[in-house]
């Protein structure tokens, strides 16, 4: 009797580390069902989102998450502008005037961040710039939390000199980039947020290929052509380096997000389904809190987008299922 009733609690013990393991496997608390993300033109694009949103669908199917990507072009935490931005057509559109319709409508359990290219608006370092930075990251964090969410931040992109200098653009902005991400992975510390580091990783990445590519005299390596908006594989290792914090270390060996969805069959037409989807969910979302940033396309109205969104995901719930390995 003795040995079976052991037996039973080893089983349950069992059961139970191995429930833990699954839920400790993506980092985000069981209740969290929306995830919002916000940043900028980065973000906007939405690759580095959208590989992030595959990776999970075809890696974890029971878990079940309502995306929206809610990144503006342009956009800054600090309320900071250039002169002359968009060639004097508009300034920079600023966060503080749109979050809180965002937060009201969108709801969001889980906020990721991706803010701080911008907000140094491509200038020599400046206390000032800096300390606008701080304070919009500071108030962005304190309403985010005050609205029942969680936060993430992601530290800024690489910023690529050597590519941007070919435009004109960002003479020394590369170490003021430093300086923002090195400040919010400090956060980490002296305030205990999540802080997600994109950062170091691309910049580490970009100095190695340009090693080698000195070496055998081949043309510079770049992530992003004008030195500010990544390639695909730029956002893949955004997408790797959020995934890694997520799931665990397994995301850091995948080359490429295509590779990452492996063990579906499926898995590079589910991540098409899923851009599709989630492209026309940002547009619709966009327009419907209302941004006021000219020059993007108006998304369809919220109803309809969510009836889209609905046959697709039936669509990809079936290549999920029709593509396990």
């Amino acid at each position: 009797m003795k040995q079976i009733t052991r037996y039973l609690q080893n089983k349950i013990i069992f059961a139970l580390l191995l429930l833990c393991s699954i839920s400790n496997a993506q980092n985000i608390a069981p209740k969290v069902k929306r995830i919002v993300f916000l940043g900028n033109s980065i973000t906007w694009q939405a690759n580095y989102v959208n590989d992030v949103i595959a990776y999970l669908v075809v890696n974890y199917p029971n878990r079940h998450f309502d995306f929206i990507n809610l990144g503006l072009p342009s956009e800054t935490v600090s309320g900071l502008s250039e002169p002359g931005h968009a060639d004097g057509a508009f300034p920079r559109p600023d966060l503080h005037e749109r979050l809180q319709r965002v937060l009201a409508q969108a709801k969001p359990d889980l906020v990721f961040a991706c803010y701080g290219i911008n907000d140094g608006i491509y200038m020599h370092f400046d206390t000032g710039r800096f300390r606008r930075f701080r304070e919009g990251i500071n108030w962005l964090h304190n309403e985010v939390v005050k609205s029942g969410a969680q936060i993430i931040h992601i530290t800024p992109p690489v910023f690529d000199e050597l590519r941007a200098g070919e435009l004109g653009l960002g003479a020394n902005y590369a170490a003021v980039m430093d300086r923002y991400a090195s400040w919010l992975l400090g956060m980490r510390v002296s305030k205990k947020w999540q802080v997600i580091d994109t950062h170091f990783p691309m910049k580490n990445y970009l100095e190695a290929h340009r090693k080698v590519d000195a070496q055998f005299h081949l043309d510079d390596f770049a992530l992003a052509g004008d030195g500010v908006h990544p390639d695909e594989t730029g956002h893949w290792i955004i997408a790797r380096e959020i995934l890694v914090y997520l799931t665990g270390k397994k995301a850091a060996y995948y080359p490429s997000a295509v590779k990452s969805l492996s063990k579906n069959r499926n898995g590079n037409v589910i991540l098409q389904y899923i851009t599709e989807r989630q492209n026309m969910l940002r547009d619709a979302w966009l327009t419907a809190t209302k941004y006021k940033r000219p020059g993007l396309p108006a998304g369809l109205p919220l109803d309809e987008a969510m009836r889209q969104s609905d046959v697709l995901g039936r669509r990809i719930d079936s290549l999920i299922l029709a593509g396990r390995k």
